[in-house]
């Protein structure tokens, strides 16, 4: 089927083209005809014509205008002009518009078969090189995210020949050697650093796994892999190798707009973490990274740069409980460090309850362990003797309760070394920040400028400091403005207007405003009443 429009003033024109069209060209062609310019332009907007013939001279808007406005919007309409009108000018113009045909009238009807044949034939070829576009692009749908995922299987368990990871460059036009992973994980709902219902929430993930792509790759340019558990990798390529702070900053701000973008598509929460850029061949390490950096963490992104990342765990029976106490003591958790240590001995007994000194030479295992997390944790000096009565003692012990009284008792001592240091840490960014934000409360300073100039993400410092102060950014910085406001009212003799800029507030009125929310009165009030 071919849509033509008929354009021309003249009724008699219309209908002869009409006749001379169905006569030779049956049931294949849909005819619309318009004589005046506004309403070819309107007719062309919901029509939309393969084939239209043009007068040049129409009532109001000229068929050349006319033409122009149709390009705007149906790009691959083809035009024939017909005009009684053998001007130069005209149809040097219509030539730069692409008009097939330049005919004058009267035409022939063999000339008019003739040009609508052409016409047709070029929108033939279109077509058909439109659908062979469309099979191939529907084909490399379908291939490319099995190439995608191939290669993210391939670098993540360490399955391949450095020729396999050329050919998938190759064949992903994928030039960078270097690159960074991402994780996106995701469950029903998301408890501290916990996703809820993984699996019941993989299965939905699935059914909208193709979707996922679209919209990770509208943030992201990167190679995704398919769903494992409640995971999906994501590869992202890299120039660099190493991200500036700016660049962390947009990336984990991009993240955060991804997750809810996901959340709001699939109604299934998710988080994301990223690793550090390195070999392509590294990917697993920035994989793991990611990971670690989400567990680190209970925020809906996270980035391994803004987070103290360890070694990896060995994967062995109870795993996740054994993951669990290390992860707490590196989070200087004692009350569910000691949960999980309870966990994991009751499995020992209940397993092993004959074992002792395979029970004995586990605990000693995981109280090294821990020490060693505290050790890297605190800056604390290693002396090599200090453990010289590890050994002796428990294999002194005969009693099994009186061994996991001191499994619990080295363990939780090693995680509260570990929490007392963070809150060191913690505490010292914290004083660095409130320095910043006290020699500069006078400025225009934001959220963004106190992270910077304590050199962590601008969402992990707003959680710390809340956590560490009790108030968010902006209410300390307001309640530092206030009290030295209330000072200059007390005693300075500057005016209003000055004390205002001051403290950091370029409007007087909203100055005023601020004041008088926090303080109970107004400034003038408030100076009143210390000199009176």
């Amino acid at each position: 089927m071919y849509k033509i429009m008929l354009a021309d003033d003249e009724g008699i024109v219309i209908d002869s083209l009409r006749f001379i069209i169905e006569k030779e060209f049956g049931d294949v062609c849909q005819i619309e005809s318009a004589k005046t310019g506004r309403n070819v332009i309107e007719l062309a907007e919901h029509f939309r014509p393969d084939i239209a013939f043009m007068d040049i001279q129409m009532p109001g808007i000229n068929g050349i205008e006319a033409m122009k406005e149709i390009r705007l919007n149906n790009a691959n309409t083809i035009f024939i002009v017909m005009s009684a009108y053998d001007k130069f000018d005209y149809a040097k113009e219509a030539i730069n518009l692409g008009v097939l045909e330049y005919l004058n009238k009267p035409v022939e009807k063999s000339k008019i078969i003739d040009v609508l044949k052409r016409a047709m034939s070029m929108i033939d070829k279109d077509r058909e090189k439109r659908s062979e576009e469309l099979i191939i692009r529907e084909k490399m749908e379908t291939v490319v995210p099995i190439i995608e995922n191939g290669l993210i299987y391939n670098l993540l368990f360490q399955e391949y020949f450095e020729e396999d990871v050329e050919n998938f460059k190759t064949l992903l036009d994928l030039k960078s050697d270097y690159c960074y992973m991402g994780v996106l994980i995701f469950g029903e709902a998301q408890e501290g650093n916990h996703m809820t219902n993984a699996i019941g929430t993989s299965v939905r993930v699935q059914d909208h796994y193709f979707e996922v792509r679209e919209i990770v790759k509208g943030y992201f340019p990167c190679i995704i892999g398919s769903v494992m558990a409640n995971k999906i990798a994501v590869l992202i390529p890299s120039e660099k190798e190493i991200l500036d702070y700016n660049e962390r900053i947009k990336l984990i701000d991009k993240a955060r707009e991804l997750v809810r973008k996901l959340r709001k598509r699939t109604d299934v929460s998710f988080r994301m973490g990223f690793g550090s850029i390195g070999k392509l061949q590294d990917s697993m390490k920035s994989y793991n990274e990611a990971l670690r950096a989400l567990i680190q963490t209970d925020g809906s992104v996270a980035h391994v740069d803004d987070i103290p990342i360890t070694c990896d765990y060995e994967e062995n029976y109870p795993v996740e409980t054994e993951h669990e106490i290390f992860e707490e003591t590196r989070k200087g958790n004692v009350d569910r460090q000691y949960i999980a240590i309870n966990r994991y001995y009751d499995w020992m007994i209940e397993n092993y309850g004959d074992c002792d000194y395979d029970i004995k030479l586990k605990v000693l295992e995981f109280v090294l362990r821990a020490e060693t997390i505290s050790y890297n944790a605190t800056g604390r000096t290693y002396r090599f003797q200090s453990r010289q009565d590890y050994l002796p003692t428990i294999m002194g012990i005969t009693d099994k309760e009186m061994l996991r009284g001191w499994f619990v008792d080295k363990m939780g001592q090693a995680a509260r070394e570990v929490a007392n240091n963070m809150s060191m840490q913690s505490g010292g960014i914290i004083n660095r920040a409130k320095a910043y934000i006290l020699a500069n409360y006078q400025k225009e300073i934001s959220l963004d400028d106190v992270s910077r100039a304590v050199d962590i993400s601008p969402y992990y410092f707003s959680k710390i400091f809340k956590e560490e102060t009790g108030e968010n950014f902006i209410e300390y910085l307001t309640s530092i403005r206030m009290e030295k406001a209330k000072e200059l009212l007390s005693g300075s003799g500057l005016s209003m207007k000055e004390i205002c800029a001051q403290v950091g507030y370029s409007d007087p009125n909203y100055f005023s405003r601020t004041f008088k929310k926090n303080v109970g009165l107004t400034p003038t009030e408030y100076k009143e009443s210390q000199n009176g």
